[in-house]
């Protein structure tokens, strides 16, 4: 490979893909720290407006467990945190290849072509997570189908 064909990677694929896998893995730790406080927060008003239980309290203490729920659903279905962790990781994976490249570390002293190997190495990351994502989707559905067969016979 070419030292202007690396550069064009490096600009059209490599770098825009560290910034898709660092906003997601932003966005996803918002989401998941976002839920995980509401669910703490109102799991732990809950039993304390239970407690108190004066008239109208009830009713807050029913949405506030309604909010608990309806937090606790949202995060194992967004899997928030799984998704956090695999984004970051990858990215972090990537981060790490440019510096093994420009190191000459792992391969790419001996290698005839560095420029291909990084390719070759970045891409199999790309693929194995992009894999790994696939694998979360179907599991999900088939959740999914399966819950929905339980409750409509």
């Amino acid at each position: 490979m070419n030292k202007a064909d690396f550069g064009r990677y490096l600009e059209d694929r490599y770098y825009k893909q560290m910034d898709w896998y660092s906003k997601k893995a932003s966005h996803c730790q918002k989401g998941y720290q976002g839920l995980q406080t509401l669910v703490i927060i109102f799991s732990i008003m809950t039993p304390t407006i239970i407690i108190i239980g004066v008239g109208w309290l009830r009713w807050l203490a029913v949405i506030s467990s309604g909010i608990v729920a309806v937090g606790a659903t949202l995060l194992k279905a967004f899997k928030f945190h799984e998704n956090w962790i695999n984004y970051r990781t990858t990215r972090e994976t990537l981060r790490k290849e440019i510096h093994y490249y420009n190191a000459r570390l792992f391969g790419y002293r001996e290698a005839e072509d560095p420029e291909a190997l990084f390719v070759e190495r970045v891409e199999a990351v790309i693929s194995r997570e992009n894999t790994l994502w696939i694998y979360v989707q179907k599991a999900k559905e088939e959740k999914t189908q399966n819950s929905h067969r339980r409750t409509n016979p």
